[in-house]
């Protein structure tokens, strides 16, 4: 969550609770006071205060207390508290990241405001507006309520002349934040340097780290990751010596630091950051900030190309927003999931993440319309109701005529306001719209293009199998025709026809794993293949390969089995069959006669690493790479000459992915090869 919104949503609650409970000052005192009292005012009053004391301790029992207070101000109609009660249950919504209930509930509390006529209470709930459609990216939006608060807070004279100028400040930092996400670095840099000025003359502590840890987010976006450092080290020392009571500064600094030093390439560094921000989050069973380290965390793993890890950091981080109905993260946490899965190469699970972060964008614009119909039903009474102010104001030093003159030339001014806000906001939103367009267009265009790529990549694939096929199947067929005339014209004697028998099985072998691995890759491409999960005893599974593969005599090989008895996996048993004979027929096709093969396994979590490692001719570097390659189609003769297609180790791949797993091999030439593959544990 943007810092800003913590920022003013606190300052916010003080400003209007401060001196309601005099003397409550801690959680035990305040309970207290709710236990012994009946009046409902003073319970609301004490609700308040407590949902505010609970989020930094537990905001799941702040919100309970903040919807308990909602609840009094209805079911009693007490019309001053039911403008507080919904802008304090705003403020938590956002803490939560749940932006769309706290734009429904600051709407609803901006209306109350108008019947009240509290400037300062409306000026709020302009600037909280604000904020919540910055963190939606709504820009244009966002200016405007922010310059709305502002206006409105500059027109505030004599007692509440301090707290319109501590509103004054806020409204120039959020609106220097707009202008920093819209790439107007300067001008953002200028107004965050008035808005700390501002903070300075009033004594407001809490204005400096929070202007500074936005100007290192604003160097951070620049590149310049130096002094961005420096900034936001210098936001989070001030947060620390000033000993601040809105600590939810302090863990959003130490995520930016963490990014930043993720930009500078040092994870080292950023992973000790984002532990502090987490140990401060637990703190205060924050869950949207522990999702948000999640996140963070996931995208150094991604950085460093571990992707297991990092993409099972992301999906937890995408389930506890989605619980949270933060929507914004969750969006985030789609797309990098989509990015992800592309790099795997996992084009359509990533094309799959790609159109769920849609329809969540999609959901966010259906539930901002409604949030902006709600507005537009009491758009005329605010304005009604913010002339009805300045004229009391202005009554008060004016004769009758002179007010009567300035409402009208207040009204021609509104209404030319009005119409070139409209007709600027319709313009940059065509602008926008276009800009949105163009890119889902050259993203559609990619698509496409790395489509047909891939399909052109599987037609190679097919022509060469089918070239295969011609050529293999052929020579057997030959072969045993050629046999069967000699036989029938009795032209072949016992010796010979035992010789070439032999010759014979080993051609037909060959030719019946060809058939069999042509058949599985053809209903692999056609997704015929239904995978069924099962209980996969492994020990008594590869005795039964080890057994089957000894009778063909491809070779005088040892075939050991170190896995141990009741080593139990979950699984596809054919699949996984397919696998560990394929591994094994390669073992025996590179082995030279006499030679010891090894099948053995080992727990890795919640996964089983099986290994067939032989001691034959290995491999170079070069060919490892080709081998999973479904273009490459590598393959090569055996030591007793015996030949491959290169489709087995391509359906092995296919295979152990399909039931969660993982392949990888290592060799070195001349000292043999070692395949290793993951299957899920049973449990």
């Amino acid at each position: 969550m943007n810092k800003s919104i913590v920022y003013y949503l606190t300052l916010a609650v003080s400003i209007f609770y401060a001196g309601d409970v005099i003397g409550q000052s801690t959680v035990d005192s305040l309970f207290t006071a709710l236990k012994k009292t009946d009046n409902d005012s003073l319970k609301i009053r004490l609700l308040i205060k407590l949902s505010g004391e609970y989020q930094y301790i537990d905001i799941g029992k702040g919100m309970e207390y903040a919807e308990e207070a909602v609840k009094i101000a209805e079911d009693k109609n007490l019309v001053w508290a039911k403008p507080k009660v919904y802008s304090n249950l705003a403020s938590l919504n956002s803490i939560q990241g749940d932006l769309a209930s706290s734009i429904k509930n600051n709407n609803l509390a901006l209306n109350l405001n108008f019947q009240l006529k509290d400037s300062l209470s409306i000026a709020t709930c302009y600037n909280n507006l604000g904020t919540e459609y910055y963190s939606l990216g709504k820009y244009d939006e966002a200016y405007f309520y922010h310059t709305q608060s502002y206006n409105l807070a500059n027109s505030v004279k004599g007692r509440d002349s301090r707290n319109a100028k501590l509103k004054r400040a806020i409204s120039l930092h959020n609106i220097a934040s707009v202008f920093k996400e819209l790439g107007q670095y300067d001008r953002a840099l200028d107004y965050f340097k008035l808005s700390m000025r501002m903070s300075e003359e009033i004594q407001d502590l809490e204005g400096a780290p929070y202007n500074y840890s936005e100007i290192g987010d604003l160097y951070m976006k620049q590149g310049k990751y130096d002094s961005a450092l420096t900034t936001l080290k210098l936001s989070l020392r001030l947060t620390r010596e000033r000993k601040l009571s809105i600590n939810e500064v302090e863990p959003g600094v130490l995520i930016d630091i963490a990014k930043t030093y993720m930009h500078l390439k040092d994870n080292e560094a950023a992973v000790r950051y984002y532990d502090s921000a987490s140990i401060l989050f637990t703190k205060t069973d924050n869950q949207f900030g522990l999702a948000q380290v999640s996140l963070g965390r996931g995208l150094l793993f991604m950085q460093e190309k571990k992707y297991a890890e990092a993409q099972k950091l992301i999906e937890k981080s995408a389930e506890v927003a989605h619980r949270l109905n933060a929507r914004t993260l969750e969006v985030e946490c789609y797309q990098n999931l989509s990015m992800l899965l592309e790099e795997k190469g996992d084009y359509q699970k990533s094309l799959s993440y790609f159109k769920h972060q849609s329809q969540i964008k999609d959901s966010l614009f259906s539930q901002g319309m409604q949030a902006k119909l709600l507005q537009d039903q009491i758009q005329f009474e605010t304005a009604s109701k913010e002339e009805q102010i300045k004229a009391l104001t202005k009554m008060e030093q004016l004769g009758k005529d002179e007010v009567k003159k300035q409402e009208l030339i207040s009204n021609i001014l509104v209404v030319a306001v009005a119409l070139t806000v409209i007709l600027l906001f319709t313009v940059y939103r065509s602008g926008q719209r276009r800009i949105k367009i163009n890119k889902l267009l050259l993203e559609h265009q990619d698509d496409i293009k790395k489509r047909s790529i891939e399909l052109e990549q599987l037609n190679q694939v097919k022509d060469k199998f089918f070239s295969i096929i011609s050529h293999d199947l052929r020579s057997p067929m030959n072969a045993l025709s050629g046999i069967l005339d000699l036989m029938d014209k009795d032209r072949i004697s016992p010796e010979e026809f035992s010789k070439l028998n032999k010759e014979l099985r080993i051609q037909f072998n060959h030719t019946k794993t060809l058939i069999n691995n042509l058949l599985d890759w053809t209903l692999l491409q056609m997704d015929k293949l239904k995978i069924q999960m099962e209980k996969i005893e492994l020990s008594s599974l590869i005795d039964t390969n080890v057994k089957l593969l000894t009778s063909l005599h491809f070779k005088e090989v040892k075939i050991n089995n170190l896995v141990t008895p009741q080593t139990l996996a979950l699984g596809d048993t054919n699949m996984i069959n397919l696998v560990l004979r394929n591994l094994l027929t390669n073992a025996i096709k590179f082995s030279e006669a006499g030679d010891l093969i090894e099948v053995a396994s080992k727990e890795e979590g919640a996964s089983i690493i099986i290994s067939v490692t032989d001691h034959g001719v290995g491999m170079s570097p070069a060919v490892q790479k080709l081998l999973f390659e479904k273009t490459a189609g590598y393959s090569t003769r055996g030591t007793a000459n015996e030949k491959g297609t290169g489709l087995g180790l391509i359906l092995c791949k296919e295979f152990v992915e399909r039931n969660g797993g993982k392949i990888w091999l290592e060799s070195e030439e001349g000292k043999g090869s070692t395949f290793y593959f993951t299957v899920k544990k049973f449990s």
